[in-house]
């Protein structure tokens, strides 16, 4: 037992020193190559104040400090939000194909563009408009969902699950019929937000993001506890003195937050909040003590390198980053199905 925590530890200083090392490659990789010391000695000069000697170009400058690295430090964090909400999620409904985006929030935020996109209803955000009416879409749409879903103060997680399914299909025609009525150019912009990118990524993105993503990952890794008390059932937890519906309801507010803001910047990136989580429970089991940091730092790692795939691979043009997502994570799905039909039961 007292090496538990010396292992949980190692674990996770692997895994922080592995995204940073991935983070260091994206910042070099790309149509102008960057040398890893030139790029620490760049940002040694901005963070001192200039007290290094420049001997590096402009050019190089603006490549590293204003283009790459808040490309990656977003979809670092947005990685990392979107695996540790699907862990959550995942330990709530005791099920390993659960995700925030069953629950519709994919499909809310998806409105929320593309009104602002097609129908211009955004334009009093100005530079956030889409951003903005991503998060309003999604925040409302997990609002109603939990709304639908409670019977006598209480949310039963079958119904949920079905009105999130249910809310998520209305949602996703509304779209198609945006799509219908959008002009040309605008239905070009809505496809591709659909499909999720972090091409024109700005530090004005990061600093949305960054403080309701790391508030999101506290407050789920508070619940840690809670959470491990679900996974033997809801009336267990109860002998156990955990407020279930409290937690419930703290768990997808949360969930709903972190989600919601990273789909508002990315657009949609599917499977993430799937495959991450099932693959480091499968490395180091259930408990969300280590499950939930683990599971955002390697989703941090798996969307950096997604996004420097998508940057790479047909350059100079870019391949949206939710196909790449969607290659590696459909495959896993269907095998996530198949296991499924071989055990009644994950848990």
């Amino acid at each position: 037992m007292g090496n538990k925590p010396k292992r949980y530890l190692l674990v996770l200083g692997i895994l922080l020193v592995g995204l940073i090392a991935t983070c260091l490659i994206s910042i070099m990789i790309g149509p102008v190559f960057i040398h890893p010391l030139l790029i620490i000695k760049i940002w040694a000069y901005k963070l001192s104040g200039g007290l290094i000697q420049p001997i590096w170009s402009n050019i190089q400058e603006t490549i590293v400090v204003d283009i790459r690295t808040p490309r990656v430090i977003l979809s670092m964090l947005v990685g990392m939000g979107l695996s540790i909400a699907g862990a959550a999620m995942q330990g709530l409904f005791r099920n390993p194909m659960a995700e925030p985006y069953i629950l519709g929030m994919s499909s809310g935020a998806a409105v929320g563009a593309a009104l602002a996109i097609v129908l211009g209803a955004g334009n009093v955000f100005g530079e956030l408009s889409i951003p903005a009416m991503a998060f309003i879409g999604a925040t409302t749409t997990i609002f109603v969902v939990y709304n639908i879903a409670r019977t006598d103060g209480r949310v039963p997680t079958e119904t949920l699950l079905l009105a999130g399914i249910a809310v998520g299909f209305f949602l996703h025609a509304v779209v198609s019929f945006l799509k219908i009525i959008a002009s040309h150019e605008t239905l070009r912009d809505v496809v591709l937000w659909l499909m999720g990118s972090f091409a024109l990524s700005t530090w004005a993105d990061v600093r949305m993001v960054i403080l309701p993503i790391l508030l999101g990952i506290g407050v789920l890794y508070f619940l840690c506890r809670e959470l491990n008390a679900l996974q033997f059932g809801e009336e267990t937890a109860l002998h156990l003195g955990i407020e279930v519906e409290t937690v419930k309801r703290i768990l997808l507010i949360a969930s709903a937050l972190v989600t919601a803001v990273a789909v508002s910047v990315s657009g949609i990136i599917g499977f993430v909040g799937l495959i991450i989580p099932h693959v480091v429970r499968l490395i180091i089991g259930h408990g969300h003590h280590i499950l939930l940091p683990a599971s955002a730092l390697s989703g941090g790692i798996f969307l950096v390198l997604c996004d420097t795939l998508a940057r790479i691979v047909t350059q100079p043009s870019e391949v949206p980053i939710g196909i790449i997502t969607a290659a590696i994570g459909a495959p896993y799905f269907v095998y996530l199905l198949r296991r499924r039909k071989k055990a009644i039961s994950w848990w």
